[in-house]
C-alpha cells in the first residue's frame, strides 16, 4: 500500500508540473570531450547544475499559450547523428554509433545534412508496447522527434521554445516514428505560422522536402526508401498536439514506475534531479559529482567523404 501511495503522489506531482504555465529557468549545455569522438557528450545544465535532458527539462514552457520546450540534438546543415542517450545517467546527448563507429547522415542532393534544427521533446516517450490505431505500428522507444523550421541555426543542447504546427508519421522498420513540425516562437515568421497549411503558404516546398528527406536519407547506406503512414501527409496542429499529450502520458507512466523502464527492450535510465520517484538522484550521489566539467575541446577531424553528395535516382521530382 505504501508503494501505491507513493506512486499516486508522484503521479499528482507530475500532472502538476505538466499544467504549470511558467517559463523555465535558463538551460545551457555542458560539453565534454571533443566533438566527432566516441567520448563526446553534451549535458544540459539548469542554473549550473546538470539535469536529465530526457526527464528534467519540462515539456511545457507555457502550456496556456501552447509553447513547448524542444531540445536541439542536431543543428541544421550538420551531419553528425546526435541523440539523447536514453540509457546513460542523466541522458546526455551523444553521437549515435554502429559497430562502434560514429554515424553521420549522408548528403542526398539537393539536401545537405539535416534540413531543419532536429531534436526531441523532453518528457515524451513513444511506448513500444502501444500500437497506434491509425499507423498500425508500435512506438519506437524514443522521445518524440522534432523538426524546427525557423531561420536560426541552433546548437547542440539548446532548449528552444517552440509552437507546434503539424506532424508526420514515418514508418521506420515497422515502428511509428513521429516527426513533429514546429517553429521557434522567436522566429520572424512565427506569428504567421499557426498550423500546417501556413507552412506551405509561407515556406513553399518545405513540407515536400521534409517528406523527401526522410524517405531517401538511408539509401546511400544501402537501405531502401522509408515509408509513411497517411500517404506521407502532414497532419495538422490538433492531431500533433494529441500525439504529444499521448507520449507525455506514456513518459509519466515510465517515470512513475507504472511501466518498467528496465525491461530489456527499453533499457532506459529514469534518473533525474527534479521529478523524483524511484529515479530520484541526490546532488551528493558520487555518480553525479563525478560528471566532468565543461571542456570545450575542438572537434576531431572527420572523413572527408562525409561531405560527399549522393544523387538518388528514385527521387520523385
Amino acid at each position: 500500500m505504501a508503494g501505491t501511495a507513493a506512486t499516486l503522489r508522484l503521479s499528482h506531482h507530475l500532472r502538476h508540473l505538466a499544467t504549470r504555465a511558467t517559463m523555465p529557468p535558463p538551460f545551457t549545455p555542458r560539453l565534454i570531450g571533443a566533438p566527432n569522438t566516441l567520448e563526446h557528450r553534451v549535458y544540459i545544465e539548469q542554473n549550473g547544475s546538470v539535469v536529465s535532458s530526457f526527464h528534467d527539462v519540462p515539456l511545457f514552457a507555457d502550456q496556456s499559450n501552447g509553447i513547448l520546450n524542444m531540445i536541439v540534438e542536431i543543428p541544421r546543415w550538420t551531419n553528425a547523428k546526435m541523440e539523447i542517450s536514453k540509457e546513460e545517467f542523466l541522458n546526455p546527448i551523444k553521437q549515435d554509433t554502429k559497430k562502434n563507429r560514429l554515424r553521420f547522415v549522408r548528403n542526398c542532393f539537393p539536401h545537405h545534412g539535416y534540413i531543419w534544427n532536429y531534436g526531441a521533446f523532453p518528457q515524451t516517450w513513444e511506448d513500444p508496447n502501444v500500437t497506434h490505431a491509425e499507423t498500425k505500428a508500435k512506438g519506437d522507444n524514443d522521445p518524440l522527434d522534432v523538426c524546427e523550421i525557423g531561420e536560426q541555426v541552433g546548437y547542440i543542447g539548446q532548449v528552444k521554445q517552440v509552437k507546434v504546427l503539424g506532424i508526420m508519421a514515418l514508418l521506420d522498420e515497422g515502428e511509428t516514428d513521429w516527426k513533429v513540425i514546429v517553429v521557434d516562437v522567436h522566429d520572424p515568421l512565427a506569428p504567421k505560422l499557426n498550423d500546417i497549411e501556413d507552412v506551405e503558404r509561407h515556406l513553399p516546398g518545405l513540407i515536400r522536402a521534409t517528406n523527401e528527406w526522410f524517405r531517401i536519407y538511408k539509401i546511400p547506406d544501402g537501405k531502401g526508401e522509408n515509408t509513411f503512414a497517411f500517404s506521407g501527409e502532414a497532419k495538422n496542429k490538433k492531431y500533433a498536439t494529441e500525439i504529444i499529450h499521448e507520449c507525455h502520458e506514456a513518459w509519466r507512466r515510465l517515470i512513475s514506475g507504472e511501466t518498467d523502464a528496465k525491461t530489456p527492450s527499453y533499457d532506459i535510465s529514469i534518473r533525474n534531479l527534479t521529478v523524483g520517484g524511484i529515479g530520484a538522484v541526490s546532488p551528493n550521489d558520487p555518480t553525479y559529482t563525478n560528471i566532468p566539467p565543461d571542456t570545450r575541446l575542438p572537434p576531431a577531424p572527420i572523413d572527408p567523404s562525409i561531405n560527399k553528395w549522393f544523387y538518388i535516382s528514385s527521387v520523385t521530382v
